[in-house]
C-alpha cells in the first residue's frame, strides 16, 4: 500500500485496467487529474472539440477494440455535453467508462460554479453510476466501474469526481477481485435450455437465425458461423448485427426490419422457428408486433434476462452470454451421433427454394437512370468495392446509414459502428477517429449525410491534430434526407424545416481544417475521388453531389407489418 493523490490514484487504476487512450476536455473541476495524466507515459490523451465527441470517441474505440473506452470531462456543462454520448453507448450496449469532474463535497448542493447533478442527470442512461463521497472510496469504486461496465450487458459507467478526492492524499491498495453481491450476470447457459433449443431446431422445417449486435459484443460470430453451416440455416441481422455474420455468405439475407430486404422480411413472416441470439426485438426490426413472425416457434439467447419476453413472447429463453450459448448448442449437436448433418440440411430444401423465390423477386437493388447523376447507393456499393469490403464504416444517422447497412457487405464483426438505439446525429466522425486511433492500420471511412455531418464537424480539427486519417463520405442532397423521405410519402411532400440550401462548401471547408477535400458532381467521378481519398495519406471529405430526392427503400410505413413494404 502506498499514499498517493487522488489524481495519482486514479492513473494508476487506469493502467492497472489496461488503459492507453483517453478522450476528454479539460476544465477547472479536472485540472490536477489533468496535470497529473502529464506524468504518464503510457497514457495518451485525445483532445476533442466538444465533449459530446469524447464519448463518442471513446465508444468508438469500445466497439471495434472490445476493450472498455474511457472518456474524460470537466463538471458542469462539461459533463452534460456528454449526455447524449452516454445515452447513445447505453442504447447500443457498448462498454464506457465516463469520469466527470464535480465540485469539492462541501459544495455539492449550494449551486456551486459549474455544479449539476450528473448522477441524477444519467441515472436513467448509464448501466450504473456513481459520486465519489469519500477518498476512501476512490479506488474501489473506479476498479467497480470498469468491472461493471465490461461485464454481462455492457454499458457504460460514470464516476463523478468531486475535485477535493483528486486533489486528497488516499491509500492505494493492490487490486482484489470484485465482489458486488448486488450484481451477478450469469453467463454460463442452462443445459436443460440448450437440449430444448437444439430439439427443436431439429424439428424445424423453416428456420431463420436473427442475430443482434450482442453476438458481436460477446465476440461469438465463430460460434455463429459453424451453427448456421453445420445446420444450412439462413441468417438474418439487425442494423446492430452486421459483420457478425459475412455479408456476402450464401446463407446471409442482410438486414431485416423498418429498411431490411424484403427476403429478410418475408422469411421471418413465414418461418416456423426464430432462433434470436443477441438482439432485443426493437419496433425497427419488428413492426406490428401482431405480425411479427406469427407462425414461429421462438427461441432466445440473450445475457439480459430482462430483454426475453419484454417484446415478444418467447418459448425458450436461454439467459447467457450468446458466445457461450452458442458454444454450447455447436456441442450439443456435436455430440448427437445418431444425427446426420447431410439430413438436417436436406430438410431445409424446400425453404431455401421459397427464400430464392423472394431473393429472385425482389433483390435490393436501385433504379439506375444510366445518366451523369449520383446515386447514393452506387456510392456505397464502390466504397464497399475499392476497400474490398475490409473498411471499418461508420455512420451518422439518417439515410446514408440505411444505404450503408444495405450495401456496404460487411464480413467482419466490429467493421460497422452506428447509432442504432438512439439514433445520434453527429456520431459517425468522432466515432472514426476512436476506431482509427484504436486501429490505425485500418481504413476507417465515415459514411454522412451533410445534416449529421455539421453536428460535429469540428472534430476535423481533432482528426488533423492526431494525424488520423479518416475519411468522409458525405451523401450531400442538401436535406434532412430521413425526414424528407417521410414527408414526400406520407404529408403531401410538405418539406417542413428540411431543406438545407445554405450549407456550407465542405470541400473548402475541409482545407480549412487542414484536411483534403474533393467532390464528386457526376456519376464518372464518383470511383476517381474514392480512389484518391483511399490513396490520401490525410483526413479526407468527399462530398457527393447524389441526386436529391432519392429514398431508402424497401421501407415498412410505421404501425405496418414488415411484410408491407414499399419497394423501389
Amino acid at each position: 500500500m502506498s499514499q498517493l493523490t487522488g489524481a495519482q490514484a486514479i492513473v494508476s487504476c487506469l493502467l492497472e485496467e489496461g488503459v492507453t487512450t483517453i478522450f476528454g476536455y479539460p476544465g477547472g473541476a479536472v485540472i490536477d487529474l489533468y496535470d497529473e495524466l502529464m506524468n504518464s507515459e503510457k497514457l495518451e490523451h485525445i483532445l476533442v472539440r466538444h465533449e459530446q465527441a469524447a464519448v463518442h470517441a471513446a465508444d468508438g474505440y469500445a466497439r471495434v477494440t472490445g476493450k472498455v473506452g474511457v472518456a474524460l470531462l470537466t463538471s458542469g456543462p462539461g459533463a452534460t455535453n456528454g449526455v447524449t454520448g452516454i445515452a447513445t453507448a447505453y442504447m447500443d450496449s457498448i462498454p464506457v467508462v465516463i469520469l466527470t469532474g464535480q465540485v469539492p463535497t462541501p459544495l455539492i448542493g449550494n449551486d456551486a460554479f459549474q455544479e449539476v447533478d450528473i448522477v441524477g442527470i444519467t441515472r436513467p442512461c448509464t448501466k450504473h453510476n456513481y459520486l465519489v463521497g469519500s477518498k476512501d472510496e476512490l479506488v474501489q469504486t473506479l476498479r467497480e466501474a470498469f468491472h461493471v461496465a465490461r461485464t454481462g450487458r455492457p454499458g457504460p459507467v460514470l464516476v463523478d469526481l468531486p475535485k477535493n478526492i483528486i486533489n486528497g492524499l488516499i491509500t492505494y491498495e493492490p487490486p482484489q477481485p470484485i465482489k458486488m453481491d448486488s450484481y451477478q450476470p450469469n453467463t454460463e447457459p442452462h443445459p436443460g435450455q440448450i437440449g430444448k433449443a437444439c430439439r427443436m431446431i431439429m424439428e424445424a422445417r423453416k428456420p431463420v437465425l436473427y442475430v443482434g449486435g450482442g453476438v458481436i459484443l460477446a465476440n461469438g460470430h465463430e460460434e455463429l458461423a459453424e451453427l448456421a453451416t453445420k445446420l444450412d440455416i439462413p441468417v438474418t441481422m439487425t442494423l446492430m448485427g452486421l459483420g457478425a455474420f459475412p455479408g456476402n455468405h450464401p446463407l446471409s439475407m442482410g438486414m431485416l426490419g423498418m429498411h431490411g430486404t424484403y427476403t429478410a422480411n418475408m422469411a421471418v413472416a413465414k418461418c416456423d422457428l426464430l432462433i434470436s441470439v443477441g438482439a432485443r426485438f426493437d419496433d425497427r426490426v419488428t413492426g406490428n408486433l401482431e405480425s411479427f413472425a406469427p407462425h414461429a416457434k421462438i427461441i432466445h439467447i440473450d445475457i439480459d434476462p430482462t430483454s426475453i419476453s419484454k417484446n415478444v413472447h418467447v418459448d425458450v429463453p436461454i439467459v447467457a452470454d450468446c458466445k457461450r450459448g452458442l458454444e454450447a448448442m455447436n456441442t450439443w449437436f456435436n455430440n448427437q451421433q445418431d444425427i446426420s448433418v447431410a439430413q438436417e440440411k436436406g430438410k431445409h430444401q424446400q425453404w431455401f427454394d421459397k427464400i430464392k423465390t423472394w431473393s429472385d423477386a425482389h433483390p435490393l437493388g436501385y433504379i439506375d437512370d444510366n445518366d451523369s447523376s449520383i446515386k447514393p447507393q452506387y456510392v456505397v456499393e464502390m466504397l464497399d468495392k475499392l476497400t474490398g469490403g475490409d473498411a471499418i464504416i461508420t455512420t451518422e444517422v439518417g439515410q446514408h446509414q440505411m444505404w450503408a447497412a444495405q450495401f456496404y457487405k460487411f464480413k467482419l464483426p466490429r467493421h460497422f459502428l452506428t447509432s442504432g438505439g438512439l439514433g445520434t446525429m453527429g456520431y459517425g466522425l468522432p466515432a472514426a477517429i476512436g476506431a482509427k486511433i484504436a486501429m490505425p492500420e485500418k481504413t476507417v471511412i465515415d459514411v454522412a449525410g451533410d445534416g449529421s455531418i455539421q453536428m460535429n464537424i469540428q472534430e476535423l480539427a481533432t482528426a488533423r491534430q492526431y494525424n488520423t486519417a479518416v475519411k468522409i463520405a458525405i451523401l450531400n442532397n442538401k436535406y434532412l434526407g430521413m425526414v424528407r423521405q417521410w414527408q414526400e410519402l406520407f404529408y403531401d411532400k410538405r418539406y417542413a424545416s428540411t431543406g438545407m440550401d445554405v450549407a456550407p462548401d465542405f470541400v473548402e471547408l475541409a482545407k480549412a481544417y487542414g484536411a483534403v477535400g474533393l467532390r464528386a458532381k457526376t456519376k464518372d467521378e464518383v470511383v476517381p475521388v474514392i480512389k484518391e481519398a483511399l490513396a490520401t495519406d490525410n483526413t479526407v471529405v468527399m462530398d457527393f453531389n447524389i441526386i436529391r430526392e432519392e429514398g431508402v427503400f424497401p421501407m415498412v410505413p410505421a404501425g405496418k407489418a414488415n411484410t408491407e413494404m414499399l419497394l423501389v
